[in-house]
């Protein structure tokens, strides 16, 4: 079975700010690579591929056991994926957040 994978408004503005604060960090630092930001973003999507295939295979956030999490890992850290199962067609990408945050439920 083959899922197909959205992003909710707030995900694709989560891209959006998880780039831009990426890209400040770089251009701050003495030795910032501007080539960081975009790798970022694609790590993510490369991550978020994983749920076209096997989006139980992620943990569950509260007793639903249709909204989960995933970890997708960057550099020293990485991002955290909250989606919800809508059908057996369809996943949808509600937050993306860096995982550190915490506000991101």
């Amino acid at each position: 079975m083959k899922y197909r994978v959205v992003f909710s408004q707030a995900a694709n503005e989560d891209l959006e700010q998880l780039f831009d604060f990426a890209l400040q960090r770089e251009l701050d630092s003495e030795t910032g690579d501007l080539n960081i930001p975009e790798k970022a973003v694609q790590a993510i999507k490369n991550g978020v591929a994983f749920l076209t295939s096997s989006p139980f295979a992620c943990r569950k956030v509260g007793s639903s056991s249709f909204i989960r999490e995933l970890v997708i890992p960057f550099g020293h850290s990485g991002y955290v994926a909250l989606f919800e199962i809508v059908d057996s067609n369809t996943v949808i990408i509600g937050a993306i957040r860096h995982q550190r945050e915490d506000d991101y439920h």
